[in-house]
């Protein structure tokens, strides 16, 4: 086809003048995401709270990732090959691997990221996710060297790593915040301000643009990401919503696209109002209480037992939660292909059943309501943590415990935690990183990151290890041992007291796209789109 020149007339001019606007298809597309709290700090490997990994998943891109559909799909690396023993992991980066500045994603990167986790210096909560590597756990301890893991470049694309044992469930663990690099210049270069806006170096599919604590966290779209071409957002603003009330107003005036958790007292009210934006449905999470088990007298795993049986879990989950959580009994929610949960000794009992068995314990311990004794129970605020709180001291009340009640933002109180601060009882909550049991029951491992009631029994440990050693040789002995070590840990000890399943309850606008509904409640906003 020829083209003419044609001369330029002033009416052409405004022609060409209003073709050069940005057409509204061509507007920069912004998603608006709710994302309960901000966070304790956007270094991939000192994160450990939903809202971080939120935020992880956008901005870094590790081994591997999960899809929409939180399904493993190759990220980082565009391959892998696994030797015939279950050992060795050799992994093929992509060639056009590059972070936001443009340099190339290497396999020294992640060298260097992964003995920066494991490293004592770092104090990260989930070194132990790196467990399975050689050494890694010597290296946390601190008697053997960061060099010393089991980990090393091939050349520029291509990354070994050796584990101490076979671990079907290891590429799964990679798609966790805790394994994506970082790069070695940017850490040495800002040291611990590298995370801040216009310092921060990042692989994922966006960058950090602003970060205004308990205003906004501002990601910009990745030119330089490996799949640039198929995201569909440019900007992705992220709010603080730890008022789940005010959230729910924020949606309603379309402030929000999205948000994850809802008042559930309002459940019928919002399914009336908003139809299909509505979105609940089972989830791999377990919503719990710990004691601090190295302080009396919560030492005492008889009255832990007593309180657990005076905590109607029914009620909570029924009333309190308006049926969108299960009562647990528990740590290990059900949905895991392979594993039967071991239940608390009660579970089939009535509630006024294991009142009776309560009170009878709590006596021979000298608990009376003529005698009680003072519980400081800890959570972050919410109101539906804040109801569960009022509710569990209600419950307690007429036995002789005397609840007082202390509630802190979510980074003051899991900082608390972390810090293993002084208190009796404690709110918290885990969601699978990976669907195994494992993922779960770690938590009650001496000297784990996320350990946060100092539980401590070298029996339980024992269990662990025994499951970890059968993970190939027998997949089928290895659950039945993770279930021996729950029924120690958890049923027996309560070295952690579950009270209900999670159910996700999430806010989706209409104008949102590529929202899929999985039990990892897990949605990358490099798959989401607007209208």
């Amino acid at each position: 086809m020829q083209y003419r020149f044609l001369r330029s007339t002033p009416s052409m001019l405004a022609l060409l003048a209003t073709l050069a606007l940005p057409s509204a298809g061509l507007a920069e597309t912004v998603l608006n995401r709710g994302n309960l709290d901000d966070p304790e700090s956007l270094d991939p490997h000192r994160t450990s709270t939903l809202a971080e990994a939120n935020l992880m998943r956008d901005l870094f891109s590790g081994l591997i990732g999960l899809d929409a559909d939180a399904r493993l799909v190759p990220d980082a690396a565009e391959s892998w090959t696994v030797s015939d023993d279950g050992l060795v992991y050799t992994f093929t980066l992509r060639a056009d691997g590059k972070w936001s500045d443009g340099s190339p994603v290497t396999a020294q990167d992640f060298v260097f990221s992964w003995q920066r986790v494991v490293s004592p210096e770092t104090a990260a909560e989930y070194a132990y996710m790196l467990a399975p590597v050689k050494n890694a756990t010597e290296i946390t301890a601190g008697t053997l060297p960061p060099e010393a893991l089991g980990i090393r470049a091939l050349d520029d694309r291509r990354l070994e790593v050796t584990l101490n044992a076979p671990t079907p469930y290891f590429l799964k663990m990679l798609t966790h915040q805790s394994t994506y690099p970082v790069q070695p210049a940017n850490v040495a270069k800002f040291g611990a301000a590298f995370t801040k806006p216009g310092n921060l170096v990042s692989n994922g599919a966006y960058t950090l643009t602003d970060f205004v604590p308990n205003d906004h966290i501002t990601l910009t779209k990745n030119p330089d990401f490996w799949d640039a071409a198929e995201v569909a957002i440019d900007r992705v603003d992220y709010y603080p919503t730890a008022d789940t009330a005010a959230a729910v107003k924020r949606f309603e005036a379309g402030e929000l696209d999205t948000n994850r958790d809802f008042p559930t007292s309002q459940t019928e009210d919002l399914r009336a109002k908003f139809g299909d934006q509505v979105r609940v449905g089972p989830t791999l999470g377990t919503y719990y209480y710990g004691f601090k088990t190295d302080k009396a007298p919560w030492n005492d795993p008889a009255l832990r037992q007593a309180i657990s049986m005076l905590i109607d879990r029914d009620f909570l989950s029924q009333k309190v939660w308006q049926d969108t959580m299960l009562p647990a009994y528990s740590f290990v929610p059900p949905g895991i292909e392979g594993y039967q949960s071991a239940l608390l000794d009660y579970a089939a009992q009535g509630q006024i059943d294991r009142e009776d068995a309560a009170t009878e314990i709590l006596t021979k311990l000298g608990i009376t309501p003529e005698t009680p004794i003072k519980l400081e129970l800890r959570y972050n605020t919410s109101d539906n943590n804040t109801n569960t709180a009022v509710a569990v001291q209600e419950m307690l009340a007429p036995f002789g415990i005397e609840v007082s009640l202390v509630n802190l933002d979510t980074k003051s109180h899991y900082g608390y935690l972390e810090q293993k601060g002084d208190y009796d009882l404690a709110r918290a909550a885990w969601f699978a990183d990976y669907a195994d049991p494992e993922n779960f029951l770690s938590l009650c491992s001496s000297g784990t990151g996320n350990n946060m009631t100092n539980y401590a029994n070298p029996e339980f440990d024992a269990l662990m290890a025994k499951a970890a050693a059968a993970a190939e040789t027998d997949p089928q002995v290895r659950m039945q041992t993770l279930h021996q070590a729950e029924a120690v840990g958890v049923a027996r000890d309560l070295c952690v007291m579950p009270l209900m399943f999670y159910s996700y309850h999430n806010l989706v606008s209409d104008r949102v796209g590529g929202w899929n509904d999985n039990v990892l409640d897990v949605h990358p906003s490099r798959f989401l789109s607007v209208k």
